[in-house]
């Protein structure tokens, strides 16, 4: 039970923290961040909405939600996906890149501040450990983990 708390309010309180921190310096949250990075990370810049929805962990719902929104702020784009002509796809824009260079520092500064720092190289490799069994029991759908 003590380490299920922990875990729950800790990570809890660490995605807070990180939320706050990408929101007061560069009016980003960590949604549009974690969009962002894997938009950015596939080699054309551009990702299927489904792909997207299961590599953010989220619903597609809520996702499009959340992709009208950066678009309105000019960090995605969305366009028809030439292989089938159905499916939709989320494209980083010019902006969007700019966003996510800006927002990077910050982000990696504070999860060093608020995690990486106060592990021992051991724990963060248990800490690594731990969730890639975790996320593989569920069937990570992106298979990255």
């Amino acid at each position: 039970m003590r380490a299920w708390r922990a875990y729950i309010d800790g990570g809890q309180r660490l995605q807070g923290v990180l939320n706050k921190d990408l929101q007061d310096a560069h009016n980003l949250t960590m949604a549009e961040y974690r969009i962002l990075v894997m938009l950015s990370e596939s080699s054309d810049g551009s990702l299927r909405m489904s792909d997207l929805a299961d590599g953010v962990l989220s619903s597609r719902s809520r996702l499009t939600h959340q992709i009208r929104r950066m678009e309105s702020d000019g960090m995605v784009e969305r366009s028809t996906c030439v292989d089938d002509g159905r499916g939709v796809l989320a494209v980083i824009t010019a902006m969007g890149r700019r966003r996510l260079e800006e927002a990077a520092p910050t982000h990696v500064t504070s999860v060093r501040k608020h995690l990486v720092d106060l592990l021992t190289a051991r724990e963060l490799a248990v800490l690594g450990d731990i969730f890639e069994k975790v996320d593989a029991a569920m069937g990570s759908p992106t298979g990255r983990g």
